[in-house]
């Protein structure tokens, strides 16, 4: 009965056959499009841009769900610089902590976003 229950919460965490779960999958084949390639066209100038709506807006690595950076999120009232975007909504990038200077650069789903300028010349 022990070994019933833990092949259950293997296959709840979404462990395979192989040993391997669909979320080490996901992180393998976390990788970014080119900026400027036609996977994801630069925003030129780089666009200034508030976090809107209510809750956190989480962070990725690369343009998918499955790209998630861990403890990694902005809140409305944020603001971010952006500079590319793919076809499917995704936006590249970078925050800059108003008390800290650390930055953190990845993609965030682009409907929470409204845009607030341009922070560049044209390129």
């Amino acid at each position: 009965m022990r070994f019933a229950n833990i092949v259950l919460v293997a296959i709840a965490l979404g462990a395979t056959p192989q040993g391997t779960t669909a979320f080490a999958r996901g992180i393998k084949s976390c990788k970014e499009p080119v900026a400027g390639s036609n996977k994801a066209p630069l925003i030129s100038p780089p666009h200034g841009n508030v976090v809107i709506g209510t809750g956190r807006l989480q962070f990725y690595s690369a343009p998918s769900v499955h790209c998630a950076m861990r403890g990694v999120f902005v809140v409305p009232g944020d603001t971010l610089i952006s500079y590319a975007e793919t076809n499917d909504g995704w936006v590249s990038v970078m925050y800059e902590s108003p008390r800290s200077a650390n930055s953190v650069m990845g993609w965030v789903r682009g409907h929470r976003l409204r845009d607030s300028g341009t922070v560049g010349p044209t390129q």
